[in-house]
């Protein structure tokens, strides 16, 4: 019973992180029974991953830019213009995909270094100065096109935003093998990690998850991941998207909470002021978030382009919401100083399972706007409702099961008041200053 209350009394110090997970899980089930099990078949599963893949990717750099208290409007334009000068090159210049590739990037950085420049150097406001890169991005985009499509691109492109790992079996197996051993060895590494990250901080007297929480969230985890597996391994296997996304997942976590650059993030966001008294280069970390903002803009836009396989006017247009809405919807704070890409992830699946489902059961574009406008709007909310109800004092359910959520205040001993007769008595001594 005791180890019940106390994981009872650990998620409710946590309902902002547990929350984001719960809903997913919620709203998996609840399409699941509406479209008659067509959400969860393998196909459909291998679609999802696909068609959100460049708006998770955009997820990854916006909540970063958000932690730091900023905002980015410009990233869907950036995708776009990026598709076209992709476009340009290897279908009117010639170029070789792997010559193009490593080229549009660079022409994000310099998008990136562009915008980072104005907001961190010249002090404009990182609304403005995106706003703006959206409407001159979009332009270029028209101009580069010059209001026309680009199309056919090369397979190897194709293949980053559509293609799948090849199948070792041949095709003469149930499921693809590839798909099976990565999987399998993925949850395997997951599993060890957080039993090395528990050990760790048990060894130096952290804060740690009761153990049935850990022990059932660990459990649940994996099965999650093995579940996926076996139903990508029962169509055509992993998406090469896939394997980027995990890699950019993997990199960019382990960038935001050991890096000196992801806590220098973290500080500017909680208190841009204190920042700087503490050392902090507030100004470069600011351009270099911008600058990586944009490379993964561009990355997002030829896997866009590379899906479509061909180079629209009007590629990109929306994305950067979606992003936004996806960092949102994964805890993080309008004013800054909180976030994680992996919270960013689960946003972005959100939005993607909507998408998904509304579609599936036939609802047009007006309702899905409505329904998506409502969910981002009822997490913000959330996140507000759970900081005041935490805010000074821990969480009033947290109390109810006897869990700390914030420490005690600690109260120093006072000496004895004095009496007016001692302090009448008491002789007055004055120290002369010595002169200099």
């Amino acid at each position: 019973m005791s180890a019940l209350r106390e994981s009872l009394g650990f998620l409710t110090s946590r309902l902002r992180q547990v929350g984001i997970f719960v809903a997913l899980i919620l709203i998996v089930l609840l399409f699941q029974v509406l479209t008659d099990g067509i959400l969860l078949q393998p196909q459909n599963v291998s679609n999802l991953v696909v068609q959100n893949s460049y708006i998770l990717i955009l997820a990854i750099g916006m909540v970063m830019v958000i932690i730091a208290g900023h905002i980015d409007l410009s990233v869907g334009s950036v995708a776009g213009f990026i598709g076209a000068v992709a476009g340009v090159m290897m279908v009117h210049w010639g170029w070789a995909w792997w010559l193009a590739i490593p080229a549009c990037l660079l022409v994000g950085a310099l998008v990136g270094a562009w915008q980072g420049y104005w907001i961190a150097y010249v002090g404009i406001p990182a609304f403005i100065v995106t706003l703006a890169g959206m409407l001159i991005f979009r332009g270029l985009t028209l101009i580069t096109l010059k209001n026309q499509q680009i199309t056919p691109f090369p397979s190897e492109l194709r293949a980053l935003g559509g293609g799948f790992l090849p199948d070792i079996s041949g095709g003469t197996s149930v499921l693809e093998w590839l798909t099976v051993i990565l999987g399998v060895g993925a949850t395997l590494a997951l599993v060890i990690q957080a039993l090395k990250e528990r050990r760790i901080r048990k060894k130096f007297d952290l804060e740690n998850e009761p153990m049935a929480w850990f022990a059932t969230k660990t459990t649940f985890v994996a099965l999650l991941m093995l579940t996926i597996t076996f139903l990508l391994a029962s169509y055509r296997g992993t998406p090469i998207v896939l394997i980027v996304l995990a890699v950019l997942v993997i990199v960019y976590t382990a960038l935001m909470n050991n890096s000196v650059f992801g806590r220098h993030v973290y500080a500017i966001g909680g208190n841009l002021h204190a920042a700087e008294l503490s050392g902090v280069k507030t100004k470069a970390v600011t351009f270099r978030l911008f600058v990586n903002m944009g490379v993964l803009a561009a990355l997002a836009g030829l896997v866009f382009t590379a899906r479509l396989n061909s180079a629209q006017p009007a590629g990109g247009t929306g994305f950067e919401l979606d992003a936004i809405a996806a960092a949102f919807i994964g805890g993080a704070a309008v004013q800054g100083g909180i976030g994680t890409v992996a919270g960013a992830m689960i946003g972005g699946l959100i939005m993607g399972v909507l998408n998904n489902g509304m579609s599936i059961l036939g609802l047009g574009t007006d309702y899905q706007q409505l329904i998506k406008g409502l969910v981002l709007l009822l997490a913000v909310g959330f996140d507000i409702f759970n900081k005041n109800r935490t805010g000074g004092g821990g969480s009033s359910i947290g109390k109810k099961f006897k869990f700390r959520t914030t420490p005690p205040a600690t109260t120093e001993s006072k000496p004895p008041a004095e009496s007016k007769t001692e302090a009448k008595d008491r002789p007055v001594t004055v120290s002369a200053a010595k002169p200099e």
